[in-house]
């Protein structure tokens, strides 16, 4: 049965005890297929031979004995295979959360409950009873957790909201729901739109606690990602250049990449997209698009919102919550690394093919290739999907922010194919 790989939470939650439950797993098995047949065996030759006689001028019995043992044989087997399934989940650790245990939150213990449906089994889907949805890899953070869910009913939250983004960073995505009320900051200030895209936001209605940074001159002296260097910065710094200058051959105009869509852009999705300048320029262009952020280091998503754009609070480790097809353009840049995982790379590119439509555009923004090894493998991940290849220049730029050194950067427009 080899090892055991479950794609959950921080990509491929990968469990230490797989191969020991595979062990165990064959060797139960094994068990139940010799000792069922040795069973069997012993049920048509152990009978006397005066008996076997017997039985042969007595056929009626002898079916209704056969049908006997064969329905024995067959309750042994099911009650063997659920003894498996058991056993192969409570070493895997992936059946359920253990409320029992006395440092749970009784708020948390009360969410996980299984609550029966009041009219019945439901017609529509078929379900009895409601099922709280919290991450898997929530098991894995018990204190934390139970942290997170400790707060006076109907009261106003703690100001947690970074303990509940260690949580999903952990992978325990989605986050239990809570009775209580989010703190409300005054959104005084705010322009309208379109005017909000490139008016300065006001540092009071951000929320800053639990950053190490308290206002934007503060954060825009730092490197908050390689695609984030003075992206707050939306009157007078370079963010008000992005998408319509070009400082090196990796950047591509907005308008040529558009013009390069079949069928038109209506819908995009941009992930990991910093401060949000690049829906902030499809917007000028009536286009709607989502931007996937976390509060990382940086208020990300009340400043999008400020822009008066749409900011999805979600970590890149979640399924994308869209069905498929849907969009006509993604953009993603260095924010789609998976680190030294090649397989939680590969886990988040298949979901971007899902979700962008046939004829859909894939623009892959200056993504930072750390040496030859990634750059190679990401070139034959994405030659795997069968991409129509518009736009794909490699070259070098310097690290201006950081270390001064020239590195390498792949950027490309894919075109999804129609599959069929």
């Amino acid at each position: 049965m080899g090892s055991v790989s479950l794609k959950i939470g921080d990509g491929t939650a990968r469990f230490r005890r797989a191969s020991f439950c595979s062990s165990a797993v064959n060797i139960l098995m094994l068990f139940s297929v010799i000792t069922t047949n040795l069973f069997a065996l012993y049920a048509f030759t152990s009978s006397p031979k005066d008996h076997q006689a017997h039985l042969v001028h007595n056929p009626h019995k002898n079916i209704s004995l056969i049908s006997e043992h064969v329905s024995l044989i067959l309750r042994e087997i099911a009650s063997s295979q659920k003894k498996l399934a058991r056993m192969e989940k409570e070493l895997l650790g992936y059946e359920t959360m253990d409320i029992s245990r006395p440092n749970i939150a009784s708020e948390l213990k009360l969410f996980l409950q299984h609550h029966q449906l009041p009219l019945g089994k439901d017609s529509r889907t078929g379900i009895t009873e409601m099922v709280a949805s919290v991450g898997h890899s929530c098991e894995k953070s018990p204190d934390l957790l139970s942290q997170y869910m400790v707060y006076k009913i109907s009261g106003p939250c703690p100001d947690d909201w970074s303990l509940g983004q260690k949580l999903i960073l952990r992978g325990c995505e989605p986050l239990p729901r809570r009775r209580c009320f989010a703190k409300s900051v005054p959104k005084v200030g705010l322009y309208r739109f379109p005017v909000s895209l490139w008016k300065p936001v006001s540092e009071k209605i951000l929320t800053w606690s639990g950053l190490g940074c308290k206002n934007f001159e503060c954060l825009n002296k730092k490197k908050l990602s390689r695609d984030c260097v003075g992206c707050f910065n939306i009157t007078t710094g370079y963010e008000t250049q992005k998408f319509v200058t070009v400082r090196g051959r990796n950047d591509f105009l907005i308008d040529d990449v558009l013009a390069l869509a079949s069928g038109g852009i209506r819908i995009g999705f941009d992930i990991s997209g910093g401060s949000g300048t690049f829906a902030a320029r499809m917007a000028e262009r009536n286009v709607t698009v989502i931007t996937n952020t976390l509060n990382v280091d940086a208020p990300f998503s009340e400043f999008i919102a400020a822009r008066g754009l749409f900011p999805l609070y979600l970590s890149l480790d979640h399924r994308f919550p869209f069905y498929d097809n849907v969009f006509d353009l993604i953009h993603a840049s260095s924010g789609l690394d998976g680190g030294d995982k090649p397989e939680k790379l590969e886990f988040l590119m298949f979901d971007i093919d899902r979700i962008l439509r046939a004829g859909g555009l894939f623009w892959l923004d200056n993504f930072y290739c750390a040496n030859d090894v990634k750059k190679t493998a990401l070139t034959r991940l994405i030659e795997r999907f069968g991409y129509k290849k518009l736009k794909w220049v490699v070259g070098e730029k310097v690290d201006t922010a950081g270390s001064g050194k020239s590195e390498v950067y792949l950027s490309a427009v894919l075109q999804k194919p129609a599959r069929v």
